[in-house]
């Protein structure tokens, strides 16, 4: 433990004498944290639409209306004719054409039945897809008004009535920070940990004092601790002052759960992930190696862990890869005891799994590392 104790002292001293790696370490987290849940939100809005009215009538003013009026459109054209709506998406002014036919409220009232024309450029399929539905949602509930408006209620035989009443669970509000959140602010401590770590023996094999501490009776299993614990400290920090400073006072949000559960396997994903970032130090010679090898598996597990993405809607292939993936299961986790109120019974399984990168990447990289310069 005295050989544990000196070798800590001195990774420390190394790492509060890095007067640009303090900066890196605690400033631009939080700062990323602050923007990336605003930016990173998949309820599209502002969707340009240009209308063709054909026959203005009341009842086409009303879906008009309506459509502005639900937040989700952004009317950027109120043509005579659908080529002159179209040159709109020609020139990308214009994400949808709604074509509203003449005698659109006619038909309405006498045939009960009128067709409208959508035509959606579908360069942005997310976007396309999104405002499609959007449209038709806002169509249908119009439909189903005009639809109630027209009925004769019989005071003899009255219409029968089925309300519906719906309950958001673990998410009343809806507030999609409540959901990126947590997944951004694992990936946060992922990238933070993984990149110190990597670069932590390249650097002393780049300045030499690598050879200094090989020659030292210093056994591999205290010298991988003590390139550790250090970074595994600092993530602590960082997600702690994240998850209850920036987290609760700028978004509002309070985990549900056990937070001793989830420190429980903060602590162990750490591990783990520094194990990873140890492992590519020791077949790197330069920082240089280290940072693009590091950036391509970040890459992978930030594209394949679930935060944009739901695993579910994957490929098989991809669902594989994302089983491999340790970010996988701490994002997973964090929503579940954040959002969910999740216990120890709950994520057991995904702590085991964790257990097992731990073992594996620690030990290989123990392994991996040569007492030789």
């Amino acid at each position: 433990m005295r050989t544990l104790i000196f070798l800590l002292e001195k990774e420390f001293k190394q790492i509060f004498r890095n007067r640009s790696l303090l900066p890196l370490l605690f400033i631009l987290p939080f700062v990323q944290l602050l923007i990336l849940p605003l930016a990173a939100d998949y309820e599209i809005k502002n969707i340009n639409i240009a209308i063709v009215d054909n026959d203005h009538s009341s009842n086409s003013s009303l879906l008009i209306s309506k459509i502005l009026a639900s937040g989700y459109f952004r009317m950027t054209g109120y043509k005579s004719s659908f080529k002159e709506a179209y040159e709109l998406i020609a020139k990308d002014k214009a994400d949808l054409v709604l074509e509203i036919p003449a005698g659109f409220e006619r038909n309405l009232v006498r045939v009960n039945n009128q067709e409208l024309f959508i035509a959606i450029n579908a360069i942005n399929g997310v976007k396309a897809g999104m405002g499609g539905s959007y449209l038709s949602m806002i169509i249908a509930d119009f439909n189903n008004e005009i639809r109630l408006d027209w009925i004769v209620k019989s005071k003899f035989q009255p219409q029968p009535v089925i309300e519906i009443t719906s309950s958001n669970w673990f998410n009343p509000l809806m507030n999609y920070n409540f959901f990126m959140v947590p997944g951004i602010l694992a990936i946060l401590v992922t990238m933070v940990g993984g990149y110190m770590a990597a670069l932590n023996i390249v650097k002393e094999k780049e300045i030499g004092t690598i050879e200094q501490i090989n020659v030292t009776p210093i056994k591999k299993h205290y010298f991988i601790l003590g390139k550790i614990i250090p970074f595994w400290v600092l993530g602590m920090l960082i997600f702690t002052f994240g998850l209850f400073v920036i987290a609760r006072l700028v978004y509002g949000i309070v985990p549900s759960g056990n937070i001793a559960v989830m420190y429980l396997f903060l602590s162990v994903y750490l591990f783990a992930l520094l194990g990873f970032g140890l492992l590519i130090s020791t077949y790197c010679e330069t920082q240089q190696q280290a940072m693009s090898i590091a950036f391509f598996f970040v890459m992978i597990f930030l594209l394949m862990s679930g935060l944009f993405t739901p695993i579910d809607s994957m490929p098989e292939w991809a669902q594989t890869i994302a089983a491999f993936n340790p970010v996988t299961y701490f994002i997973e986790v964090m929503r579940m005891i954040v959002l969910k109120g999740s216990g120890f019974a709950d994520i057991k399984y995904h702590l085991l799994k964790v257990v097992g990168f731990l073992i594996l990447f620690n030990g290989w990289a123990m392994l991996n590392y040569k007492k030789r310069s």
